[in-house]
């Protein structure tokens, strides 16, 4: 036996004594994303002083991260052996995918590029104690459970996206971006540059772009909803210099992560034509914009803004090694080009038929460009009007439509629909979340999310490359901030790219969010811990109503009163449902032996008459903003004044609407009663009209033309509607709702439909 294999053996051997036959300190692999296939085996492999590594120049970046991330991270220092050994394996079918093989003996890690052989280090990398993270493992013993992994992600396209044009963040800080999504195998960074509040990148050509655009006056402060806006009257901006955007993207590459450049065109362009007035249509002097939104000064089509973004393009080309640059496309207000007599001449120049046609020859002749430079084009979903461009790739962000329409065309597909991937939506019902944009995306919904539209058939999926997460920061000033929103959310965005659907289950998953959330703490990362929060449900089954709790830890218990007062361990366990035959306010939190976990969940039931009954509404609420159908409309619960995360308000777009209750039996009422959400900013008003009838039966109205009810304003953002009855009987209540119509000039989303939210129908 040599003598390295008997100090070794001897320190094994000393480890177990000294530990007394205690269970040696590791936990059960919870690698995120899952592994496609892993089986756990007996015994460890004894990560010591004396273990080596060993991998030649095909493994460089993957060899080095393991090396440098034990020997940074501990007192351990690896010696030149092949006690872990990087092993070149032409049989692994996905250039991406792995085999890690953990034997008490050895750890062998087999790919056919440096690529896979850098996941199998990720997934190493979880196997090993979190102290590996922030420098504080002083044991130079270390036992790593004993695995054999087989794995390869689902979809190529593995993103995150961010933002640094509405607020900018440091190189520090980007790095470390880049590095989480390096930990869950996420191979891609959408670096959103430039934007109508920003300039971000350095353009040696054009110094008005640092001088200029990279700079706002002042920043809104609030949200956009809140009227009148105000300002904070402070100078903002900034911008990546050229050296410190190849410094970005050395590291990236050092990470195995692509970085995307997103260069917006032709709409989002206000920053940039702030500097230079000359490339809009109008040649007048504008501000950097200082609110979010959409705006009406975008890129001219003459051949002067074509040799300005040509210029651009060219140094953005010499920095970024990636075979995209995205051009943006999305929210181009065709406005002033509808006035523009030089965007008329182009239009009838080119034989275009429309200003919509008009976008698609701007796209094109920047794809051209592009193309010629060896580079593809990617796009938001707006890219498809007017027509495709030939080469483009379609980042679908306005649903899945632009996905299918694209797939069908043959065309690449990167999928990021609001419903599921952005991540700058509420992710909480709770009321001391930070500001957000607007919406719900909580972790089970990103978890759930599959990139293939059901529209599509075997052979379109093809063009589905996968899937991106997007951070858009108009209200994230901070890096905590980003952090907050991205975590998470981000962990469940690695498993959808990456683990097969097979190997997918949600409760498994948040246990292991559960114990990665550690990981994150030693990381120093910010996160929304929303893993003990209660979920309630009213349910009205034969005439009798019980309410539901459930959370998604189940290893804990759910303690809860009924009285008013506040859980404690000496609260009654939830068990079953609690009957409900009265207004009652339900207090609930999760519980371990110790201590409370989490937030106090508390929901207020109003027992009212249509409580349990039956309704119908003649359109279907919208996809996104379905809630818990028509019946959580009377189930006694109202919903929060922000709407967002909140599955009592129901969403519908455009659309007049009516809903009918059956009380089941002739009833005596005496008030109606409802609310509507009015939030301008997010393309919400109240309908233009509602009104109600009463019926003795299905047909036979008690007001025939029905009654008007009268909003009154409940908070800023809400108004009730209702109205008053003295005694009346009926069995059938009819509501009228009508939309508010188009969104006029001057408002946010102008043109488009209106959305109408409405919440709980309370009849007393």
């Amino acid at each position: 036996m040599s003598f390295k294999k008997i100090v070794a053996l001897s320190v094994f051997i000393s480890f177990l004594f000294n530990c007394k036959n205690e269970e040696l300190p590791y936990v059960n692999p919870q690698i995120i994303p899952a592994p496609n296939h892993q089986i756990i085996t007996d015994g460890f492999f004894m990560l010591t002083r004396t273990t080596g590594l060993s991998y030649d120049s095909k493994f460089e970046v993957s060899g080095t991260f393991l090396k440098s991330f034990i020997e940074n991270n501990s007192n351990i220092t690896l010696t030149n052996s092949d006690d872990i050994l990087f092993i070149y394996d032409a049989s692994i079918d996905n250039s991406e995918g792995y085999k890690l093989d953990v034997g008490t003996k050895s750890i062998t890690i087999k790919a056919k590029t440096d690529q896979g052989a850098f996941y199998a280090v990720q997934s190493l990398r979880q196997l090993l104690p979190i102290g590996f993270e922030n420098k504080t493992h002083a044991d130079i013993r270390v036992p790593i459970k004993c695995i054999s992994i087989e794995d390869a992600p689902q979809f190529k396209y593995r993103g995150m996206h961010l933002d640094v044009g509405r607020h900018m963040f440091s190189v520090d800080f980007i790095k470390k971006y880049i590095d989480a999504l390096a930990m869950l195998k996420m191979n891609t960074f959408h670096w959103h540059l430039t934007e109508d509040q920003g300039w971000r990148i350095e353009i040696k050509k054009y110094p008005k772009l640092q001088e200029v655009a990279a700079f706002r006056n002042e920043t809104l402060i609030g949200h956009y909803s809140d009227q009148p806006h105000q300002f904070d009257g402070k100078r903002y901006g900034g911008f990546y210099t050229q050296e410190e955007v190849k410094d970005i993207v050395t590291y990236a590459q050092s990470r195995h992560v692509t970085v995307i450049p997103e260069i917006e065109l032709p709409g989002h362009a206000q920053a940039a034509i702030s500097a230079y007035p000359d490339l809009g249509c109008t040649g007048e002097q504008v501000d950097v914009a200082t609110k979010w939104g959409v705006f009406e000064h975008i890129y001219c089509s003459k051949d002067e803004t074509f040799n300005f973004l040509e210029d651009v393009l060219d140094e953005v080309v010499a920095l970024f090694p990636s075979e995209y640059i995205h051009i943006g496309g999305d929210e181009a207000p065709k406005t002033k080009w509808k006035t523009c007599q030089q965007c008329q001449n182009r239009i009838k120049s080119e034989g275009l038929k429309d200003e919509h046609e008009l976008q698609n020859y701007f796209i094109t002749r920047i794809e051209t460009y592009l193309n010629a430079k060896g580079k593809q084009i990617i796009g938001w979903d707006e890219i498809l009007e007017g027509g495709l461009a030939p080469n483009a790739t379609v980042m679908s962000w306005r649903g899945t439509k632009g996905a299918v329409e694209a797939a069908k065309q043959k065309h690449n597909v990167v999928m990021t629909p609001t419903s599921h991937c952005y991540f700058d939506y509420y992710q909480s019902t709770n009321t001391d979340e930070p500001t957000a944009i607007g919406g719900f995306l909580p972790l089970e919904k990103v978890y759930n999310f599959n990139p293939i539209p059901e529209e599509l058939d075997q052979e379109e999926s093809k063009y589905i490359l996968g899937a991106q997460g997007n951070i858009w920061t108009e209200y994230m000033p901070t890096q905590e901030h980003v952090e907050y929103m991205a975590f998470p959310r981000m962990l469940a965005m690695s498993e959808v790219v990456w683990s097969k659907d097979n190997n997918k289950d949600y409760t498994n998953f948040t246990q292991r969010v559960e114990h990665f959330n550690e990981r994150l703490d030693a990381l120093n990362i910010n996160y929304a811990n929303h893993l003990y929060e209660i979920s309630g449900e009213l349910v009205s089954k034969n005439n009798t109503t019980s309410y539901h709790l459930s959370t998604t830890i189940q290893d804990k218990h759910i303690r809860f009163t009924l009285d008013g007062s506040e859980p404690n361990l000496t609260s009654e366990i939830y068990t079953q449902a609690i009957p409900i035959d009265t207004s009652q306010t339900i207090k609930a939190a999760v519980f371990n032996s110790e201590k409370q976990l989490g937030t106090v969940f508390s929901e207020t039931i109003n027992y009212h008459k249509a409580v349990g009954k039956t309704i119908t509404i003649n359109k279907t609420p919208h996809k996104s903003y379905s809630g818990s159908g028509p019946e959580g409309l009377i189930n006694g619960i109202s919903g929060s004044d922000s709407r967002y995360g909140d599955k009592e308000w129901l969403g519908f777009w455009g659309e007049d609407i009516e809903i009918m209750i059956d009380l089941g039996e002739d009833t005596e009422i005496n008030s109606i009663q409802t609310r509507f959400y009015n939030g301008n900013g997010q393309w919400i008003y109240i309908p233009s009209e509602i009104k109600v009838d009463l019926f003795k039966t299905e047909t036979e109205s008690l007001y025939g033309n029905g009654l008007t009810l009268i909003f009154s304003p409940d908070s800023k953002n809400i108004a009730s509607a209702g109205m008053g009855f003295e005694g009346v009987t009926t069995r059938y209540i009819k509501l009228y709702i009508k939309n508010y119509g188009t969104i006029p000039d001057g408002k946010q989303g102008a043109g488009n439909k209106a959305w109408t939210f409405i919440d709980e129908i309370i009849i007393n």
